[in-house]
């Protein structure tokens, strides 16, 4: 049965997507998503509630591959304008059906605050020390998740599996011929573009976005820059209470999150910094993500989040048995996404 869950709904107990298995070729699992081929230029992405943090992954989260498949294809049809993406349908809560594309080798990482505990965020970086971070010179005197004076793009490596990503200078990304000049010049303006109308729809809807990764990619068919993956999601982004912000700063708090940093400082807390085992968060932090994960989906959208029928496995195999079964319908590029389905029919 459907449910409609709001950011203070408790979890507790709520079923997870872990894994799925679909008879399709091509399978290909990363951190969050499980993707397929599904025609010559097109793949099939299932995400599910994994939830990775140090490059690892820690837990599932109940309704965390649903918010962010849904939040992205909301964002998607929102910024087509800016640079055009790879979204195509959304057939389940949890898939998207998007053009097949290769992956530039590097992570866009846009940053309006200065904040974060990883080894390539920039306070870290900062207060270990560094004044020259991702190539830009920083000023003395600089205070913890506050406002950098203008937005800045801060590349990172791609890891392979068990790997941790590294930061590298916009000058490297050339330099080591991970992206030609003029494409990355345009990857750059565009990611600073679709940040600044992140950062007014957040405002808009009462939060801060401090700072958001991309992933860029180029068309199999015809080598369009696309924005892949996902867009300003709690997963890939840092969102923070627009009414507590200050008061909270004033006090050295860290800022309200709703986000996953609450996960990240939970397992700082727990001694772990992605190095060894990784150890079992606690059900209170589990479920505070899941409500933080859905308060961000509703506040941004201004629409309720109404949960999918569990188990989603059992869900996603038969909407996508449906979705092959049915006739072909030819799609151009540039057509809006299909409406995202508010509910799943009961696999019952």
């Amino acid at each position: 049965m459907n449910e409609v869950v709001t950011g203070n709904a408790a979890v507790d107990g709520a079923a997870t997507l872990d894994e799925i298995e679909l008879p399709l070729p091509d399978r290909r699992a990363g951190k969050v998503r499980v993707s397929y081929e599904w025609s010559a230029t097109e793949r099939l992405f299932v995400t599910t509630d994994r939830l990775s943090a140090f490059d690892r992954i820690i837990a599932t989260v109940p309704h965390k591959g649903q918010v962010l498949n849904q939040l992205s294809a909301w964002w998607f049809d929102r910024t087509r304008s800016i640079v055009a993406n790879h979204l195509v349908s959304v057939p389940d809560p949890n898939v998207t059906i998007g053009r097949t594309a290769h992956p530039l080798s590097v992570e866009v990482v846009v940053r309006g605050y200065i904040t974060g505990v990883t080894s390539t965020s920039l306070w870290k970086q900062y207060a270990d020390g560094a004044r020259t971070i991702y190539g830009y010179e920083l000023p003395d005197g600089l205070v913890k998740n506050t406002a950098l004076a203008a937005a800045i793009v801060t590349p990172t490596t791609k890891a392979d599996a068990g790997a941790h990503d590294q930061p590298i200078t916009c000058t490297e990304v050339v330099d080591r011929g991970l992206v030609a000049a003029p494409l990355w010049a345009r990857v750059c303006d565009r990611a600073l573009a679709l940040f600044e109308v992140g950062q007014t729809v957040a405002e808009s809807a009462g939060l801060i976005l401090a700072d958001t990764k991309y992933e860029f990619g180029l068309a199999a068919d015809d080598g369009e820059l696309l924005l892949i993956d996902e867009a300003h999601t709690p997963d890939s982004s840092r969102y923070w209470m627009a009414d507590t912000y200050a008061e909270r700063i004033d006090r050295g708090d860290e800022p309200e999150s709703l986000d996953k940093e609450v996960v990240r400082l939970a397992l700082i807390e727990l001694g772990y910094d992605g190095a060894g085992p990784v150890p079992t968060l606690p059900p209170h932090v589990i479920a505070a993500t899941a409500a933080r994960y859905v308060a961000a989906y509703e506040r941004i959208t201004a629409l309720p989040f109404v949960a999918a029928a569990t188990p989603a496995a059992l869900r996603i195999q038969r909407a996508v048995a449906a979705l092959a079964s049915s006739p072909p319908t030819s799609r151009p590029a540039d057509t809006p996404p299909v409406d995202i389905p508010p509910t799943a029919q009961d696999p019952a």
